[in-house]
């Protein structure tokens, strides 16, 4: 599922291009040079037809050279084809030995079109295997995952890469849906404790009194209904990886534990007092604002630093548009399998309106929307009526954001997730008539988080009640 910018100043040759590209291209078009740029800086496009004499008028230096380098500055992968008269052939030629990746003449002819695709789907193929397999540190069945244009992502990449061989600490920093948990999963499946335990605990999921257990294990007689001695996640890891999600909520009786592990590796189980050794990597995860917890005293300092030794920051969904495409090939490739669909593609109008949409729910949203559409769909293309109304809504487009030129960066950001949390719960209540337990299941999070926040917005449940 390829993205294509089209380049021309005639509609009738960007119309014959559009007709000849497979159905499930996402393309758009534009009839200036700095028009193509804003769009390939927000969508990141895997193939360029650029009308020659509009490139090089595009370029300061009057070099084709240039000009193409400004949209491979973007994506090194993207493909640039050049669009030219017969009549100006030589010139067309200095554009590909300037970097352009081939050519087509006017008038346009739909064949050409086509053999052109095809051809781009090879380099691309190509190209990501010599991006990402020159010195084989990635896996295989990972290569669709890591398969990203946007410079935020190659950049979470690029340190898994240099962090996964390492015993350090790992902080996975990013909004719910985001993906922390699979990355935790990418990182002990490169390193080489890949043939060890990765045992994953949902911090925000276990109850206050039964934290530490779960973390640390407890004694037989340790507590009313402990009849018997229970392993901790920490004994179950034992040498591989551990993944502590939503580190954030954990109490602060298991933060001195937690401490200790990080310092010196040892922990006792409760009620009990043999100190026990684990070899265990461990991986933290969160989508809280933990240096300023630990700023107001909600989360112990020396903690915090000892898990901060390898922050990773993981952009939310609508900040990597240019990835939607091929996340979206990446879940259909995975429910084909599952539900034993032949799907094959996406509409182009759902396409256009997973880049407007604002995605709060991130990659998980997306995945849902994608494995609900699959079970209603009765075709081999994914089509609009198979997904919720909303995701069409011209009103999930923002027409702009309040003015916060009086404060910092951090206050601004600060203010702008309160009033989405808050506007966030107020619809999930609506939607679940007030019923906590089942908001939370749809939220992600556990009841404790989001009593949490009910408190935090002074929202009541029983507003919401029918």
């Amino acid at each position: 599922m390829k993205s294509v910018l089209i380049i021309a100043p005639q509609e009738d040759e960007t119309r014959l291009i559009r007709e000849a590209l497979p159905e499930d291209c996402q393309v758009e078009n534009a009839d200036s040079v700095k028009d193509a740029l804003h769009l390939h800086r927000q969508y990141g496009f895997d193939v360029i037809f650029s009308d020659l004499k509009l490139l090089r008028d595009a370029s300061k230096a009057d070099t084709i050279a240039e000009a193409v380098q400004l949209f491979k500055e973007i994506n090194p992968l993207a493909e640039v084809l050049i669009l030219s008269s017969k009549d100006f052939i030589r010139d067309t030629v200095k554009a590909v030995k300037a970097g352009a990746n081939g050519y087509l003449t006017y008038p346009i002819d739909p064949t050409e079109v086509r053999l052109a695709i095809e051809s781009v789907d090879q380099s691309l193929a190509k190209n990501l295997e010599l991006d990402y397999l020159r010195d084989q540190f990635w896996k295989p069945e990972w290569l669709d995952i890591i398969g990203s244009r946007n410079a935020g992502m190659r950049e979470v990449f690029k340190k898994i890469r240099a962090v996964a061989s390492t015993r350090a600490t790992v902080l996975l920093i990013g909004e719910t849906g985001t993906g922390k948990g699979l990355l935790a999963r990418m990182i002990h499946m490169h390193s080489n404790r890949c043939d060890d335990p990765f045992i994953s605990v949902h911090c925000g999921a276990i109850p206050e009194t039964l934290l530490e257990s779960e973390m640390f294990g407890h004694e037989k007689g340790a507590f009313t209904g402990a009849v018997r001695k229970k392993l901790g996640k920490f004994e179950m890891a034992h040498s591989g990886t551990i993944f502590l999600d939503e580190i954030g909520t954990i109490t602060p009786p298991a933060q001195v534990k937690l401490l200790q592990v990080l310092q010196d590796g040892t922990y006792s189980r409760v009620g009990g007092e043999e100190a026990l050794q684990t070899e265990a990597r461990v991986v933290a995860a969160t989508n809280a604002d933990l240096a300023g917890m630990s700023e107001r005293g909600e989360f112990r300092k020396d903690l915090f630093y000892r898990l901060n030794v390898f922050p990773v920051e993981i952009p939310p969904l609508r900040l990597r548009k240019e990835d939607i495409s091929q996340i979206v090939e990446v879940f259909l490739k995975k429910l084909r399998q599952r539900h034993e669909k032949t799907i094959h593609s996406v509409h182009p109008r759902v396409l256009q309106a997973f880049q407007n949409y604002l995605w709060p729910g991130n990659i998980r949203e997306m995945e849902n929307l994608i494995e609900r559409a699959c079970i209603l769909e009765t075709a081999n293309v994914l089509t609009p009526e198979s997904f919720p109304a909303g995701i069409f809504d011209s009103d999930s487009v923002p027409a702009g954001l309040p003015a916060y030129d009086h404060l910092t960066l951090a206050d601004a950001r600060r203010h702008v997730i309160e009033q989405f949390e808050r506007q966030y719960l107020k619809d999930l209540f609506v939607r679940t008539k007030g019923k906590v337990n089942r908001a939370a299941e749809d939220a992600g999070i556990s009841s404790r988080q989001l009593n949490k926040l009910m408190v935090k917005y002074d929202i009541q449940k029983e507003t919401f009640k029918a």
